[in-house]
């Protein structure tokens, strides 16, 4: 009877550590929406730095080519603290941009008005699409490093946002040359 009682706790046991151990590892990968999130933002930002590269050397006025220099410095760190933030989730990033963002940048880099569209596609309109993205997983993903990784880049998105409405409009920006 004792031998019995024993086998039965012994394999309760293992059952429980088994458990705990599935579920801990369950714990470790963020959720299947976090993980969109930061492929999404991973996408886009090998986008922002690869295609602001590009406007960088081709733009003619200097305050679009400053402006394209600050998303290339901006988005390659927020990239490389996505990187590490992922590495550390077990969640594997893309290594290259959206067929969708391959095939805005080559027709931008055909553009006879380089500094125009460039501010329009990339500052305005691709920047308003960042906003939403970073506004919602800020809000709604589950794991809070994921969480305050894009609540803390979010403001970032929004000064260039704003930057690119004040080239727009030919204002002078804050940005320094």
């Amino acid at each position: 009877m004792h031998v019995k009682l024993i086998r039965a706790l012994a394999l309760a046991g293992l059952c429980a550590s088994s458990i705990t151990s599935v579920s801990v590892s369950a714990a470790d990968s963020p959720a299947k929406a976090d993980q969109t999130y930061m492929t999404k933002a991973a996408g886009g930002g090998i986008y922002e730095v690869e295609v602001s590269r590009m406007a960088a050397s081709k733009a003619k006025n200097a305050d679009v080519k400053a402006y394209a220099e600050m998303l290339v410095k901006d988005h390659t760190a927020a990239n490389n603290e996505l990187k590490q933030l992922a590495s550390s989730k077990g969640v594997t990033l893309p290594t290259d941009m959206p067929a969708d963002k391959k095939a805005q940048m080559e027709k931008l880099s055909k553009s006879t008005d380089m500094d125009r569209d460039f501010i329009k596609q990339v500052g305005l309109d691709d920047h308003k699409t960042d906003i939403a993205l970073f506004d919602k997983a800020s809000k709604d993903a589950k794991d809070p490093e994921v969480k305050s990784w894009f609540g803390k880049t979010l403001p970032k998105l929004k000064d260039h946002r704003a930057e690119a409405e004040k080239l727009n409009r030919g204002e002078k920006t804050s940005m320094k040359h």
